[in-house]
């Protein structure tokens, strides 16, 4: 093996004392089974990553692990008949940071399954400031649009809007023409959400107590990256025939809800996946990106780091303290 086969990951060990993580070289035989090589450029940080990186959550299934669930980067060697030495790939979840190797590391092996090619309007940089977060909030959307709601049947709640998801839905729905309802427990971020499109500012305590059965209908549709109780409050006041996307756990994995709103108002509760989600439902929602994201504004709820620092980030976005996205340098 050659020097240039060689590169710096961050490995995810398991043993008698627990999750250990940390920077080490390997090379290019270190990595697992896949038909196309990739030299990433750059990652990202989501909320997936903070448990993985932490070990708060059981998310890393294979150990030795190298973390990250988003890539993108220049392919290097393929045997995949999509894709070939020189050409720009994006990779966002199927497994990979959690039981096949990922993104933090100066060289991936993959399926080229499950690559996408790079969007030809966005940087890699632009594609992780996406990343998971802003693609799932595209699905969020896209599945909004698939029930039928348009700006016209009201306004459009997006729960922890502050946070990865919730920054790019806000400026999404914006673009789109809806009256966006941004819900926080970082009141000092108000002039962020509005600066991306929030019409109204709610503080989440308002959705975070016991559910009733049926609230005051409060708006059409909803992005909600949060789960539990407030999940719960955002499907009671869901106005008749609306939609709540379900993305995220932010607060918790139950759901304390009552059947009412869905036989009273008709309400519609779409789960988006945004790991195992198809190709072509893959290759749709970044199609829209890149197409309706506002760049400046993308570029606003964006910040840049190096890969080196994910580790005093990864405590960081699960604690609420990472606003919008940030980008990792490789």
């Amino acid at each position: 093996m050659t020097q240039s086969d060689r590169f710096k990951a961050l490995l995810i060990t398991k043993g008698d004392a627990g999750q250990q993580v940390a920077w080490t070289e390997l090379g290019l035989a270190d990595l697992m089974a896949g038909d196309v090589t990739v030299k990433v450029s750059h990652s990202t940080i989501n909320y997936k990553d903070g448990l993985a990186v932490t070990g708060k959550s059981p998310v890393v299934r294979r150990f030795p692990m190298i973390p990250g669930i988003d890539l993108a980067g220049t392919v290097t060697a393929s045997e995949h008949a999509e894709f070939k030495a020189g050409d720009h790939v994006v990779l966002n979840g199927w497994g990979v940071g959690e039981t096949h190797m990922g993104g933090y590391a100066g060289m991936a092996r993959l399926k080229g399954d499950w690559l996408i090619p790079k969007p030809d309007t966005l940087t890699p940089a632009e594609t992780m400031a996406i990343g998971t977060a802003g693609y799932t909030a595209m699905l969020s959307v896209l599945a909004l649009e698939a029930h039928g709601i348009t700006p016209d049947r009201g306004p459009v709640l997006v729960t922890g809007a502050a946070g990865g998801v919730g920054s790019v839905a806000v400026s999404l729905l914006s673009k789109l023409g809806f009256k966006v309802i941004a819900s926080t427990g970082r009141p000092a971020e108000a002039d962020y959400l509005k600066s991306l499109g929030a019409h109204e500012i709610l503080d989440r305590a308002e959705l975070s107590g016991t559910p009733r059965a049926l609230g005051k209908e409060r708006w059409a549709a909803a992005i909600d990256s949060v789960g539990s109780a407030t999940l719960a409050n955002v499907i009671s006041q869901t106005m008749y025939g609306g939609t709540v996307a379900a993305c995220g756990l932010a607060q918790g994995m139950d759901l304390p809800a009552s059947v009412a709103p869905f036989i009273l108002r008709g309400v519609t509760l779409a789960g988006i996946d945004s790991v195992m989600a198809p190709k072509p439902k893959r290759i749709a929602a970044w199609t829209r990106l890149a197409r309706d994201l506002d760049r400046n504004k993308l570029a606003a709820l964006t910040t840049t780091h190096a890969l080196a620092d994910v580790q005093s980030l990864a405590p960081q976005i699960l604690a609420g303290q990472v606003r919008g996205r940030v980008v990792l340098e490789v």
